[in-house]
């Protein structure tokens, strides 16, 4: 009995030990499994993070871009667009203005604290033509801006100062009907009834862009816009409504080497204008975008747009060919998550036709 005892003891002593022989033989083996398993997850996690931050750069990319985009045409509420004028009139135009305003993004983005602030001045030429006929207007319009802005991604702190042009805009514009094409003699007899009329606005990717910048003033594509507008006149009171179509060429270019295309953004825009006697008018507009969603190397955001502003203009001359107008306009509803407040003062001096 006792040497059964002692051949199990024996059994069990020797394994234990011979265990501890072999464990201690295998220990370099073991840590070198554990390390490389430890390797493997702090890759991982890396990787995750890398992915976060990275999504969280691109997210903030694009809210910005929109931002842009938005920032860009809300100066273009544009009383009295679709108006008779006498042709071969010039106009030279110089102004400033002042965008401030923020990203609302959602209680769970990273994104936070996210604000811009942008100084531009407006230099444009306009002048206004026969065309078959009708009256018409070409203008091209030249902004350009100082730019700030911070925001917080994932807690930490980004900044982004820029200065440098937007890219260039031209527009045409016929009335083909109820604007006839008359000279300044002529046309102090024309009374505004009924008007109809349409514009092709286009941009040309000319300004200042890097695709290694999340903030720039260019946004390295082209657009087209198409617009119809309507306005009737009623003693002093004008109503005018416009639709159109800001329709985008691909950025193949965007940030961090990217692909960026973006659906058609349709825009309507009313405005009534009241008539306040010896050139001097005022205009309360309102302007609803609608669409413009994004899409990032194939990837839809959910970035569709749904806002709409509220501005108003006054307009007074200070002389036959000086004039001075005042603007301002502030988001009342937004979606797509770009929240700002614009004010601004144009100068206009006229001149040919028979001024």
């Amino acid at each position: 009995m006792m040497d059964a005892i002692y051949r199990g003891w024996d059994r069990w002593d020797k394994g234990a030990v011979s265990d501890k022989i072999v464990n201690s033989h295998q220990l370099p083996v073991i840590s070198e499994v554990i390390s490389k398993h430890l390797r493997v997850i702090a890759q991982s996690i890396l990787r995750a993070c890398r992915s976060v931050v990275k999504w969280s750069t691109a997210a903030l990319a694009v809210m910005v871009f929109q931002f842009m985009v938005c920032q860009a045409h809300s100066a273009d509420i544009e009383p009295r667009a679709y108006v008779n004028t006498p042709i071969g009139v010039n106009f030279l135009l110089g102004g400033w203005a002042y965008t401030s305003g923020g990203l609302s993004t959602a209680g769970s983005s990273p994104i936070k604290d996210a604000e811009l602030n942008i100084n531009t001045e407006v230099l444009a030429y306009a002048r206004s033509m026969d065309v078959w006929g009708a009256s018409g207007k070409f203008d091209v319009i030249l902004p350009y801006s100082q730019l700030s802005g911070s925001a917080k991604v994932n807690g930490q702190p980004r900044e982004r100062k820029v200065s440098g042009f937007h890219d260039p805009l031209f527009r045409f514009s016929v009335n083909f009907y109820g604007a006839p094409a008359l000279s300044l003699e002529k046309f102090a007899d024309y009374k505004q009834d009924l008007i109809i009329g349409a514009s092709v606005q286009v941009s040309a990717p000319l300004g200042q862009y890097d695709n290694e910048k999340l903030v720039n003033l260019g946004n390295n594509r082209w657009f087209i816009k198409p617009d119809i507008g309507i306005s009737k006149a009623w003693g002093p009171f004008t109503l005018e409504i416009s639709t159109g179509a800001f329709l985008f060429t691909d950025n193949n270019d965007y940030f961090g080497g990217k692909r960026l295309e973006q659906d058609p953004l349709l825009n309507t825009q009313v405005h009534a204008t009241y008539s306040l006697g010896r050139g001097i008018w005022a205009a309360l507009s309102w302007m609803y975008d609608y669409g413009g969603r994004t899409t990032v190397d194939g990837v839809r955001n959910n970035d569709s747009s749904s806002n709409s502003r509220l501005g108003a203009t006054l307009a007074v001359p200070v002389n036959r060919n000086n004039s001075i107008k005042l603007f301002a306009n502030t988001s009342i509803h937004t979606s797509a998550g770009t929240n700002y407040n614009l004010g601004g003062i144009l100068w206009q001096y006229r001149w040919g036709g028979g001024l």
